[in-house]
């Protein structure tokens, strides 16, 4: 590991203008990735390391496509105790270090018909349901994409859908009649992180990109029940189609 002050000398001289958070067992989408530097998340102000499986805590320097690059092995969640704060420090952090993008990637459960274990979906718009007072806004989602990137990822990735996610706290998966009231608002995936930190890459000025990677149909879309080890496992089948989008936006 690196030494904080070296980090950023690093960051000085290569000038990574992309950030890229990796979510829930996905780690394995940097393959093409060759790290020069990495910092653990425990040495970082005002962060803490992940507690959850499938998030290493760790944030390198490196080359990807190409062009320097921040890479983000995992994130802290609300859902285990950290502050609001602390959630969005890491999208603090890499605008600090000169991102001007953050290409934010998470696990998420399929709600659209056409969303299937493996597939990815580009976030078009997101709706936050952290609080009781959230709910009424689900009519009223914040828009991502914007037509233009939609369009050139959909060219790489004919099959690729631009949906709504919608982001709530956890650390409980969602019961299956809240997947229908989620549904029957327009919203194609759910997860439990992602909308603060775009709130909070968009306050500093970044352009956002979000991906999700569907590892299951959401609660009561289909047999069996939810466990976060299956989450990490299905993360795998999206390694590849995860990886040429990011490249693409790279």
């Amino acid at each position: 590991m690196t030494s904080l002050a070296d980090f950023r000398r690093a960051c000085a001289v290569a000038r990574p203008r992309s950030a890229v958070i990796l979510g829930s067992g996905l780690a394995d989408v940097a393959h093409a990735f060759a790290a020069t530097h990495a910092v653990a998340y425990a040495d970082l102000p005002g962060l803490a390391a992940p507690g959850v499986p499938g998030h290493r805590g760790e944030l390198a320097l490196g080359a990807w496509a190409g062009v320097p690059v921040l890479v983000c092995f995992g994130r802290v969640h609300f859902y285990e105790g950290h502050p609001w704060d602390r959630v969005t420090r890491l999208v603090e952090l890499v605008a600090d270090l000169g991102a001007t993008r953050a290409v934010l990637t998470n696990a998420a459960g399929g709600l659209h018909p056409d969303l299937n274990p493996g597939d990815v979906m580009l976030i078009a718009g997101q709706v936050e349901l952290l609080t009781p007072t959230d709910w009424p806004k689900l009519a009223e989602p914040q828009r991502l994409s914007t037509p233009a990137l939609v369009a050139a990822l959909q060219a790489r990735d004919p099959r690729l859908l631009a949906g709504v996610y919608a982001g709530l706290t956890g650390p409980c998966y969602e019961t299956p009649a809240e997947i229908r009231a989620l549904a029957a608002c327009g919203i194609d995936a759910v997860g439990m992180s992602t909308v603060r930190e775009v709130r909070a890459a968009v306050a500093r000025g970044l352009e956002v990109v979000g991906l999700s990677c569907v590892t299951n149909k959401a609660a009561g879309l289909a047999p069996g029940t939810l466990h976060h080890a299956d989450v990490q496992t299905t993360a795998r089948l999206a390694v590849g189609t995860l990886a040429r989008l990011i490249a693409a936006v790279l």
